[in-house]
């Protein structure tokens, strides 16, 4: 298992010093400032390689940009309108030139509008330390009191519709306000100003497209971008949902075990490949995580490794960020079922023995609750996440006790 860790560029509070001194093999980025369905050109990438490489003295860091996350497939594309097809031809010339740079892993998600949903960015835990949470009742209140979307109330139980009607009541302006931007967070364009009705728009535009004909439009988009990734040696891995489950009306497809089946055996093709998230999937109780390394792992390229912890048994549920041996996920038994695959990788030949991994997200406590870093992403908290990882991973490994 290859340790990265993900660098959001430049202005990340976490700089290239702190992940040389965290101890990590390699670095997980991307081109956020490059417009989607733009090209990501050799000068761009070449530029973060070249901060990547370099500490703050100038030295060289001895760390390499080896995982993309992500290469943004445009709203056009999975709606397939507008200029869905020359996005999916300039995702092709960006696969060539990150195989050109010597990258050769690259994550993306199929989610519509929202790439992830949370209501609260900094939940205060029992023990000082604040986690991101998505709470289903103060969503409700959003989805139904502050975006007003026509028949959202359909979507929620009528017990978890009446308690947010209390909740949107005793909510301050100041704590709504809070809530959109929390939402909204996640959603393309959201760093700038975003609007509820920029929103709304966004919304309306996947009005009447089922979740079969989206899932249809990942295939056809596979079917044109997986053939070139596996000429080129690269392996393209999906993000699942998060949460895993439809919100704002808006279809979801990889959401469980069998969504990733589907699309795996409809282009069957070594580089269609799998991002599994623990903590995104792991919201889900019928989600096994051990279970889908075993039983998909050859096409696992990129793990995310973090933990969450369900409020409540229901599909649709609240959650929280948990630490990373704390939460639903047996994260011994996931990381004993990746070594498993690590193992018949080496038994076969293959020269993708190494599967890479980052400890996703993180609780921020200690200094993370001064720094005001990326929400998910404290320095401290994802390095305890780590080093918990890597104590599983030492273990597991060990020739006294290790992986039989």
């Amino acid at each position: 298992m290859r340790q990265t860790w993900r660098w959001f560029g430049p202005k990340d509070l976490c700089s290239v010093d702190d992940m040389r001194q965290a101890g990590v093999e390699g670095v997980v980025s991307a081109l956020h400032h490059v417009p989607t369905g733009h090209v990501w050109s050799p000068a761009e990438i070449a530029q973060r390689q070249s901060a990547i490489g370099r500490m703050h003295d100038g030295s060289p860091s001895g760390l390499a940009w080896e995982v993309v996350e992500s290469l943004p497939v445009s709203e056009d594309i999975k709606k397939q309108k507008g200029d869905w097809r020359a996005h999916i031809e300039n995702w092709k010339i960006s696969l060539r030139n990150l195989r050109d740079a010597g990258i050769h892993v690259i994550c993306y998600n199929f989610m519509p509008v929202l790439d992830w949903t949370r209501t609260d960015l900094a939940w205060r835990l029992p023990t000082g330390g604040t986690c991101m949470r998505f709470d289903i009742i103060d969503f409700a209140a959003f989805d139904i009191y502050i975006l007003g979307r026509q028949s959202a109330s359909e979507d929620f139980s009528p017990t978890v519709v009446e308690e947010a009607k209390r909740r949107f009541a005793e909510m301050t302006d100041g704590r709504r306000g809070e809530l959109a931007r929390n939402v909204v967070y996640g959603l393309p364009g959201s760093a700038e100003s975003f609007s509820l009705d920029d929103v709304r728009r966004h919304i309306s535009e996947y009005e009447g497209l089922p979740a079969e004909q989206l899932r249809g439009h990942l295939i056809d988009f596979l079917s044109e971008v997986c053939p070139l990734a596996e000429e080129l040696g690269l392996r393209l891995c999906c993000h699942p949902d998060d949460p895993p489950f439809p919100l704002l009306g808006l279809p979801r497809v990889m959401s469980t075990e069998d969504d990733y089946a589907t699309i795996m055996q409809a282009v069957d093709i070594p580089a269609n490949g799998i991002t599994l998230c623990s903590g995104s999937l792991g919201v889900r109780a019928d989600n096994d995580l051990p279970g889908i390394m075993n039983r998909l792992g050859s096409r696992v390229h990129f793990l995310h490794l973090r933990n969450v912890l369900r409020e409540s048994p229901d599909l649709k549920c609240s959650f929280h960020e948990a630490e990373h041996l704390g939460g639903n996920t047996d994260m011994v038994a996931l990381i004993a079922a990746v070594l498993r695959e690590e193992r018949r990788r080496k038994a076969a030949g293959r020269s993708d023995i190494s599967i890479p991994f980052r400890p996703d997200h993180g609780q921020d406590i200690l200094d993370d609750l001064g720094r005001k870093a990326q929400p998910g992403y404290p320095s401290i908290g994802r390095l305890k996440g780590l080093a918990e990882l890597r104590g599983i991973m030492t273990a597991l490994e060990h020739p006294a006790e290790g992986l039989r």
